[in-house]
């Protein structure tokens, strides 16, 4: 379970600081909320190990397959990456995907850093630790900051809901394959590997 840390009003953390300290405790994969609490989140287990690395896998192969059939593409980012938002909190989904143009609109000093900026397209996987409530208030905030298509999968039900702006969200059960047409034209995941990790 991840564990929040409110810091104020004793230290109030500026980017450069949060980046900093994120820098030298790598180990620890943190966030910071809009309103300034740090959120520590534990490392995650075998399974969700796995089934992030299907989902990656297949967001970065099928960007690849776009770069080298007609140079449409754009950027992938793993779990690691921040993104600093537009509302002051610094994220980090398990998968997001940027478009080309608002990439290179980046000097090299932001691509550096935390990404000032919210992705197009970003991915939560929610692992045994995770609390699905704080999962979903986290994609209302990518939304409120810039989120074209959201996926919040969930192995527990085997469910797929996905966000996009100003709409409720939607449930998918049990999808074979997904498309996120036409955001990602073509792409579409199979769930075949995300939810049966184990078997």
């Amino acid at each position: 379970m991840a564990i929040t840390l409110d810091l104020s009003p004793a230290l109030e953390l500026t980017d450069l600081q949060f980046e900093a300290i994120c820098r030298r405790n790598r180990d620890l994969r943190l966030e910071k909320t809009a309103t300034g609490e740090i959120v520590v989140m534990p490392p995650t287990g075998g399974d969700t190990g796995e089934r992030n690395s299907s989902i990656i896998g297949q967001l970065w192969l099928w960007n690849r397959q776009q770069k080298l059939a007609n140079n449409q593409y754009g950027r992938v980012f793993d779990s690691s990456t921040g993104f600093r938002l537009p509302n002051g909190a610094t994220r980090s989904p398990d998968a997001a995907w940027l478009q080309e143009p608002r990439w290179q609109q980046l000097t090299p000093a932001q691509r550096q850093a935390f990404l000032p900026l919210c992705p197009d397209f970003a991915i939560e996987l929610k692992s045994p630790s995770d609390d699905l409530s704080d999962l979903r208030q986290k994609f209302q905030e990518y939304l409120a900051n810039g989120l074209q298509l959201g996926w919040l999968i969930n192995p527990e039900n085997s469910t797929v809901e996905i966000y996009r702006p100003d709409t409720p969200y939607t449930s998918v059960t049990n999808p074979n394959r997904l498309s996120a047409d036409p955001l990602l034209p073509g792409f579409t995941m199979a769930f075949d590997e995300i939810f049966n990790a184990n078997s």
